[in-house]
């Protein structure tokens, strides 16, 4: 069973990513959107921790590009229609508010 994980808060106002990578299981995903998308910046601590979790990261690419954020190889950008086929394509999709 795999789930979509949906974060939309700053990795750095918050511990909400760093739990989530803790919880999340092998056929689960990532979809980072609004300020998550920080979680980009080269060198940082949250980016070091996606780049080595063995999961898929997708990345929002209207809140990547609005925040002038390069995508690393390892993310997957996606528009809007993305999105809604990512949450058709998991069993489940938990959004951290």
């Amino acid at each position: 069973m795999s789930t979509l994980h949906v974060l939309s808060h700053s990795p750095f106002s918050d511990s909400r990513l760093d739990s989530c990578l803790r919880l999340c299981g092998a056929q689960d995903a990532i979809l980072l959107c609004g300020d998550a998308t920080y979680a980009l910046q080269a060198g940082s601590a949250p980016f070091k921790a996606l780049e080595v979790s063995a999961l898929v990261i997708f990345v929002l690419a209207e809140d990547a590009q609005a925040r002038g954020l390069s995508l690393p190889e390892w993310a997957k950008s996606v528009d809007y229609p993305g999105f809604v086929q990512l949450s058709i394509d998991h069993d489940k999709v938990n959004s951290w508010l």
